[in-house]
């Protein structure tokens, strides 16, 4: 039978190798070792992995994914559509939900870019008109609250470095934070990179910020408005210090 190391395996799937060890350590892969202690993987963890890797496409949770995998175990596809038909329709719901939320973060931000546009440029300091926090809250007091509860427990510390993402999909995301970030000036912050970009990127590089939190819970993504630039600060433990500055740094 022919087996694959995990080099092997990661560079025939382009799941990284350090999402293999997660996926092993959550239970999905269950590779053999050889006398020396290497992971040895078979063909199924190639099959496996597409299953794992389609399920997370689709916004189903490591322990769903988990379960679903048991019942592929047994052989009963039937089953396993039954399962993942009930699961979909569960995230159908939430995507509809969370489309309307983002919808509503969008018109903020908008509004509050408007708002930005209409401050006279003085040399003094601010002054109350300034302030847009008071009208966000009037246009939308529920949502904002709701949407972005205050979070102090900085769980992104503990978070597990690893995406799940997989290999042409992270080429993809790599691409749209390059171009959202073109222009842009860094600094090296405690743990992260501080970014100073124009205001008109402030929605682009939400979206993303989003979007990467669900692949990769360990980044820290912080926003600042200031006049007519924002700041994006983004931290990572230390395990991924490199991935960060990679992905974050803007290109010349």
């Amino acid at each position: 039978m022919t087996t694959m190391l995990i080099s092997q395996l990661a560079k025939r799937t382009g799941v990284p190798s350090t999402t293999l060890r997660f996926y092993e350590k959550s239970g999905l892969l269950q590779p053999a070792r050889t006398s020396s202690g290497y992971r040895v993987y078979s063909e199924d963890a190639v099959e496996r992995l597409a299953f794992i890797c389609t399920a997370k496409h689709l916004g189903l949770p490591l322990d769903e994914i988990a379960d679903l995998l048991k019942v592929r175990e047994t052989g009963n596809c039937a089953g396993v559509r039954t399962e993942l038909r009930s699961r979909l329709h569960s995230r159908i719901a939430d995507a509809h939900k969370h489309s309307a939320e983002l919808r509503t973060f969008g018109t903020t931000l908008r509004r509050a870019v408007e708002h930005l546009d209409g401050c006279p440029t003085r040399p003094g300091p601010c002054d109350p008109n300034c302030d847009m926090t008071g009208s966000v809250r009037q246009e939308e007091p529920d949502r904002v609250s709701a949407t972005f509860p205050p979070d102090t427990t900085e769980r992104w510390r503990s978070e597990p470095v690893a995406c799940s993402l997989p290999g042409s999909s992270f080429t993809d995301r790599a691409q749209q934070w390059s171009l959202a970030l073109s222009g842009a000036s860094a600094k090296p912050i405690d743990a992260g990179l501080q970014l100073t970009l124009p205001i008109g990127s402030l929605s682009t590089v939400t979206e993303l910020a989003v979007a990467e939190q669900q692949c990769c819970p360990f980044y820290d993504f912080r926003i600042q408005i200031d006049g007519g630039v924002m700041r994006l600060e983004v931290r990572a433990p230390q395990e991924g210090a490199t991935i960060l500055k990679e992905l974050f740094t803007p290109q010349p």
